[in-house]
């Protein structure tokens, strides 16, 4: 991982041990929640706070996080949920805020229960995290408690808080978070139908936020009004954590501004590794579709060039492909996860998605025809918008991104039998 300015998730890694609370505290942390404490603002001002600051969801979806606090009724029971089942294909920025500066995280969601009225929260860790990111949030919350930041009417303030930890069974559609809510009631992690939305029917029917890691992860900061929160764009506010991975010199997580023009941070990254042209970027996480590399050195990296250039920003992980990568294969790969990780509950996508696989295993293997083009063309829109969550279109806009921008391979895959890539 390199360090940059103006860090606000990983603003602890110059400390030896980044994840402890002294090291937390001597940047600030807990400052915010300890001025809660003590003057019980209205919870609404909080939310304004949140919504003024342009701060959006880092999940993927990008929603303004104060307007889905905002959702929130007041009522007697409701519940605050972290999204920490990190399994996007290219993306680990969850897992090292966990690792590094679990402080700020619990921090946040402890400022986050507060605002939207809930007395309980709950962080929902994939299984994969169940050794060091596990270990380091679950001391994070020992020292927390200990030293009387968490708990029953906190420091005589009348504010009870209690966060809980716990571990999913390695489901990426648990990533979705009407399924982790299922999950987390001890049930299959199926979608919900929406509406009702969680913020009406949530956790045990109780009106409930989830929010992503790096979202919560960045809410202390903004309101500390730290310089990190004052880079980025009119739309795209603040930093955001780029895990950055693929045919580059020093792939890693990267805090940067939002709005970094992509060659910066390629450059960043050591460039294009062995030092070969640059082909194609995924530029969001495996479910967005790619972009040819004359396309990404011109654009910015925000929510709203990328969207604008036909793909998304995503969860923040960007892919980079060079000159020696067979796109057909690196589809087959990306289709063959989302046939696996379908939880079989839609008809479109547990059918479509075995369909793209298949069909893109036998174009590889040589064994393709020109009705598989066609095939390609045709299931990914009736997969997209057609489910009840959105796996269904995590698997559709690779395909529909691939064929949009090398159309050229699948064709000459299809009439010679084998790739038009030569081999590195």
């Amino acid at each position: 991982m390199i360090q940059h300015h103006n860090q606000m998730c990983f603003a602890t890694l110059e400390h030896p041990e980044p994840w402890s609370l002294k090291a937390y505290e001597s940047v600030g942390g807990y400052r915010v929640w300890k001025k809660i404490l003590a003057k019980r603002p209205p919870r609404r001002d909080l939310i304004e706070q949140i919504k003024s600051s342009g701060l959006r969801g880092r999940g993927g979806a990008g929603f303004p996080t104060g307007v889905k606090w905002g959702f929130m009724p007041d009522c007697d029971e409701s519940y605050l949920v972290c999204n920490a089942d990190e399994s996007e294909p290219g993306t680990c920025k969850d897992r090292d805020i966990l690792r590094f500066n679990p402080h700020a995280l619990i921090e946040g969601m402890a400022i986050a229960c507060y605002a939207i009225g809930a007395g309980t929260g709950y962080a929902y860790l994939r299984e994969e995290f169940g050794d060091e990111p596990y270990r380091r949030f679950r001391e994070a919350l020992r020292e927390a408690y200990g030293n009387g930041m968490l708990g029953p009417d906190i420091q005589g303030s009348g504010i009870t808080v209690y966060l809980h930890d716990t571990l999913g069974a390695g489901a990426y559609i648990c990533g979705e978070e009407t399924a982790l809510l299922e999950s987390l009631e001890g049930k299959k992690g199926f979608p919900r139908f929406k509406p009702p939305f969680p913020a009406n029917y949530g956790l045990w029917g109780r009106p409930t936020t989830v929010n992503n890691v790096e979202t919560l992860a960045l809410v202390p900061g903004i309101l500390r009004e730290e310089p990190g929160w004052q880079v980025g764009t009119e739309k795209s506010r603040g930093t955001r954590c780029f895990s950055v991975s693929g045919h580059v010199s020093r792939p890693g997580n990267h805090e940067l501004p939002l709005g970094i023009p992509f060659a910066d941070l390629l450059e960043l990254c050591g460039g294009v590794w062995k030092n070969r042209e640059l082909k194609a970027v995924i530029p969001g996480g495996s479910s967005v579709p790619v972009l040819p590399a004359k396309t990404m050195m011109e654009l910015d990296m925000d929510f709203e060039s990328l969207a604008e250039a036909g793909s998304l920003l995503g969860s923040g992980a960007v892919v980079v492909m060079d000159e020696t990568t067979d796109m057909v294969r690196v589809l087959q790969r990306i289709s063959r996860f989302y046939f696996q990780e379908s939880c079989g509950q839609c008809t479109p996508c547990r059918e479509g998605t075995g369909w793209l696989y298949r069909v893109l295993t036998r174009i590889v293997e040589g064994r393709g025809e020109e009705q598989d083009l066609e095939i390609l063309e045709k299931v990914p829109g009736r997969i997209e918008g057609h489910t009840i969550c959105a796996l269904g279109d995590a698997a559709a806009w690779p395909v529909q991104g691939m064929l949009r921008h090398f159309r050229d391979e699948f064709e000459h895959y299809i009439r010679y039998g084998k790739s038009p890539v030569s081999p590195a």
